[in-house]
Protein backbone atom coordinates (compact mmCIF):
# COMPACT_ATOMS: atom_id res chain seq x y z
CA UNK A 1 0.00 0.00 0.00
CA UNK A 2 1.39 3.64 -0.56
CA UNK A 3 1.63 6.03 1.33
CA UNK A 4 3.65 9.36 2.09
CA UNK A 5 6.71 8.53 4.60
CA UNK A 6 8.35 11.92 4.66
CA UNK A 7 8.89 14.43 6.83
CA UNK A 8 5.51 15.89 8.06
CA UNK A 9 6.38 18.93 10.05
CA UNK A 10 7.98 20.10 6.49
CA UNK A 11 4.66 19.62 5.01
CA UNK A 12 2.66 21.42 7.68
CA UNK A 13 5.12 24.76 7.51
CA UNK A 14 4.37 24.91 3.54
CA UNK A 15 0.48 25.60 4.33
CA UNK A 16 1.09 27.28 7.41
CA UNK A 17 -0.62 25.10 9.92
CA UNK A 18 0.28 22.34 11.64
CA UNK A 19 -2.12 19.65 9.96
CA UNK A 20 -1.02 16.38 11.31
CA UNK A 21 -2.03 17.24 15.06
CA UNK A 22 0.19 18.76 17.85
CA UNK A 23 3.77 19.39 16.68
CA UNK A 24 6.44 20.90 18.72
CA UNK A 25 8.84 21.38 15.70
CA UNK A 26 5.65 23.43 13.98
CA UNK A 27 5.70 26.11 16.73
CA UNK A 28 9.62 26.61 17.28
CA UNK A 29 9.83 27.75 13.39
CA UNK A 30 6.41 28.11 11.56
CA UNK A 31 7.82 29.35 8.09
CA UNK A 32 9.62 28.01 5.68
CA UNK A 33 12.65 26.59 5.48
CA UNK A 34 15.99 28.27 3.84
CA UNK A 35 18.48 30.34 4.00
CA UNK A 36 16.08 33.83 4.19
CA UNK A 37 13.52 31.60 5.86
CA UNK A 38 10.38 34.04 7.10
CA UNK A 39 11.85 37.05 4.97
CA UNK A 40 11.51 35.24 2.18
CA UNK A 41 10.19 37.36 -0.63
CA UNK A 42 7.14 35.89 -2.30
CA UNK A 43 5.22 37.19 -5.68
CA UNK A 44 1.23 37.22 -5.61
CA UNK A 45 -0.37 33.80 -5.57
CA UNK A 46 -2.43 32.77 -8.63
CA UNK A 47 -6.16 31.77 -8.20
CA UNK A 48 -4.98 28.18 -9.63
CA UNK A 49 -1.96 27.76 -6.90
CA UNK A 50 -3.92 28.93 -4.36
CA UNK A 51 -6.41 25.88 -4.91
CA UNK A 52 -4.12 23.54 -5.53
CA UNK A 53 -2.27 23.86 -2.08
CA UNK A 54 -5.99 23.42 -0.81
CA UNK A 55 -6.48 20.31 -2.80
CA UNK A 56 -2.65 19.07 -1.41
CA UNK A 57 -3.59 19.97 2.18
CA UNK A 58 -6.96 17.82 2.08
CA UNK A 59 -4.87 14.95 0.51
CA UNK A 60 -2.47 15.48 3.04
CA UNK A 61 -4.23 15.41 5.78
CA UNK A 62 -6.63 12.41 5.19
CA UNK A 63 -2.97 10.65 3.78
CA UNK A 64 -4.95 10.15 0.28
CA UNK A 65 -3.27 9.76 -2.59
CA UNK A 66 -3.75 11.64 -6.12
CA UNK A 67 -5.69 8.61 -7.82
CA UNK A 68 -7.57 8.16 -4.58
CA UNK A 69 -8.46 11.68 -4.10
CA UNK A 70 -9.20 12.20 -7.88
CA UNK A 71 -11.61 9.51 -7.68
CA UNK A 72 -13.36 10.12 -4.54
CA UNK A 73 -13.95 13.78 -6.01
CA UNK A 74 -15.41 12.73 -9.54
CA UNK A 75 -18.06 10.12 -7.28
CA UNK A 76 -18.70 12.67 -5.58
CA UNK A 77 -19.83 15.00 -8.57
CA UNK A 78 -21.93 12.51 -9.45
CA UNK A 79 -24.39 12.24 -6.79
CA UNK A 80 -26.93 14.74 -5.97
CA UNK A 81 -25.72 17.29 -3.45
CA UNK A 82 -22.82 19.86 -2.49
CA UNK A 83 -19.97 18.43 -4.04
CA UNK A 84 -17.40 19.86 -1.60
CA UNK A 85 -19.27 18.76 1.08
CA UNK A 86 -19.62 14.91 -0.41
CA UNK A 87 -15.93 15.25 -0.71
CA UNK A 88 -15.00 15.64 2.52
CA UNK A 89 -17.72 13.12 3.92
CA UNK A 90 -16.34 10.18 1.78
CA UNK A 91 -12.88 11.31 3.49
CA UNK A 92 -14.37 10.90 6.48
CA UNK A 93 -15.86 7.35 6.23
CA UNK A 94 -12.57 5.97 5.72
CA UNK A 95 -12.36 3.58 7.94
CA UNK A 96 -8.52 4.87 9.37
CA UNK A 97 -9.90 7.74 9.81
CA UNK A 98 -12.88 6.64 11.95
CA UNK A 99 -10.54 4.66 14.03
CA UNK A 100 -8.69 8.15 14.69
CA UNK A 101 -11.58 9.64 15.05
CA UNK A 102 -12.90 7.13 18.37
CA UNK A 103 -9.55 7.96 19.58
CA UNK A 104 -8.06 4.51 19.48
CA UNK A 105 -5.26 5.98 17.39
CA UNK A 106 -2.83 8.93 18.10
CA UNK A 107 -3.11 9.62 14.51
CA UNK A 108 -4.14 8.81 10.67
CA UNK A 109 -1.27 7.50 9.88
CA UNK A 110 -1.22 5.36 13.21
CA UNK A 111 -4.63 4.18 12.49
CA UNK A 112 -3.69 2.84 8.98
CA UNK A 113 -0.92 0.52 10.88
CA UNK A 114 -4.00 -0.68 13.23
CA UNK A 115 -6.16 -1.62 10.47
CA UNK A 116 -3.72 -3.24 7.72
CA UNK A 117 -2.45 -5.24 11.12
CA UNK A 118 -6.08 -6.68 11.10
CA UNK A 119 -7.02 -5.28 15.09
CA UNK A 120 -9.74 -3.61 13.98
CA UNK A 121 -13.07 -5.79 12.57
CA UNK A 122 -16.45 -4.02 11.05
CA UNK A 123 -19.56 -5.59 11.82
CA UNK A 124 -17.83 -8.73 13.42
CA UNK A 125 -15.89 -9.11 10.29
CA UNK A 126 -11.83 -8.16 10.24
CA UNK A 127 -11.31 -5.31 7.97
CA UNK A 128 -7.86 -4.72 7.25
CA UNK A 129 -8.18 -2.06 4.33
CA UNK A 130 -7.83 1.59 5.61
CA UNK A 131 -9.70 2.87 2.85
CA UNK A 132 -12.23 1.09 3.74
CA UNK A 133 -15.64 2.90 3.34
CA UNK A 134 -18.51 3.07 6.37
CA UNK A 135 -21.95 3.83 6.25
CA UNK A 136 -24.39 5.04 9.31
CA UNK A 137 -25.02 2.06 11.40
CA UNK A 138 -21.64 0.04 11.38
CA UNK A 139 -20.22 -0.93 13.81
CA UNK A 140 -16.11 -0.55 14.39
CA UNK A 141 -14.36 -2.67 17.02
CA UNK A 142 -10.88 -3.65 18.28
CA UNK A 143 -10.55 -7.14 17.96
CA UNK A 144 -10.62 -9.33 21.36
CA UNK A 145 -7.13 -10.70 20.94
CA UNK A 146 -6.44 -6.91 20.12
CA UNK A 147 -8.09 -4.92 23.43
CA UNK A 148 -4.38 -5.04 24.72
CA UNK A 149 -2.48 -3.41 22.24
CA UNK A 150 -0.57 -0.46 23.69
CA UNK A 151 -0.95 2.12 21.62
CA UNK A 152 -5.03 2.21 21.36
CA UNK A 153 -4.90 1.46 25.36
CA UNK A 154 -2.85 4.79 25.57
CA UNK A 155 -5.07 6.46 23.67
CA UNK A 156 -8.25 5.52 25.37
CA UNK A 157 -6.53 6.58 28.83
CA UNK A 158 -5.11 9.78 27.51
CA UNK A 159 -8.48 11.03 26.17
CA UNK A 160 -7.33 13.32 23.98
CA UNK A 161 -9.87 15.86 22.58
CA UNK A 162 -13.75 15.44 22.70
CA UNK A 163 -15.70 12.80 20.15
CA UNK A 164 -17.12 13.92 17.08
CA UNK A 165 -21.07 13.91 17.59
CA UNK A 166 -21.81 11.51 14.78
CA UNK A 167 -20.12 8.74 16.43
CA UNK A 168 -20.56 6.49 19.83
CA UNK A 169 -17.84 5.26 21.79
CA UNK A 170 -18.04 2.48 24.36
CA UNK A 171 -14.51 2.63 26.03
CA UNK A 172 -15.05 0.22 28.08
CA UNK A 173 -15.83 -3.01 25.29
CA UNK A 174 -13.56 -1.24 23.06
CA UNK A 175 -16.08 -0.53 20.09
CA UNK A 176 -17.86 2.48 18.20
CA UNK A 177 -20.78 3.36 15.95
CA UNK A 178 -21.12 5.34 13.01
CA UNK A 179 -24.04 7.01 13.34
CA UNK A 180 -24.60 9.13 11.00
CA UNK A 181 -22.52 10.73 8.25
CA UNK A 182 -21.75 14.51 9.40
CA UNK A 183 -22.67 17.51 7.99
CA UNK A 184 -20.22 19.63 7.03
CA UNK A 185 -20.15 21.71 10.45
CA UNK A 186 -19.47 18.62 12.16
CA UNK A 187 -16.10 18.13 10.38
CA UNK A 188 -13.82 19.74 12.59
CA UNK A 189 -10.58 20.20 9.72
CA UNK A 190 -9.77 23.56 8.22
CA UNK A 191 -10.26 22.74 4.25
CA UNK A 192 -11.67 25.00 2.05
CA UNK A 193 -13.40 22.64 -0.08
CA UNK A 194 -14.66 24.93 -2.56
CA UNK A 195 -11.60 25.63 -3.71
CA UNK A 196 -10.73 21.97 -4.51
CA UNK A 197 -14.20 21.67 -6.43
CA UNK A 198 -13.46 24.62 -8.67
CA UNK A 199 -9.68 23.17 -9.27
CA UNK A 200 -11.24 20.12 -10.55
CA UNK A 201 -14.17 21.50 -12.59
CA UNK A 202 -11.51 23.67 -14.89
Amino acid sequence: MAKYIGPKTKISRRFGECIYGEDKYFERRKYPSGQHGNNRRRGKRSEYFIQFIEKQKAKYIYGILEHQFEKLFFESARKKGITGELLLQACESRLDNIVFRLKLAPSRSSARQIVSHRHISVNNHIVNIPSFRLKPGDKIEVKEKSKKHPVILDCLQKKIGALVEWLILDEKNMFGIFRVMPKRSQIPENIKEQLIVELYSK
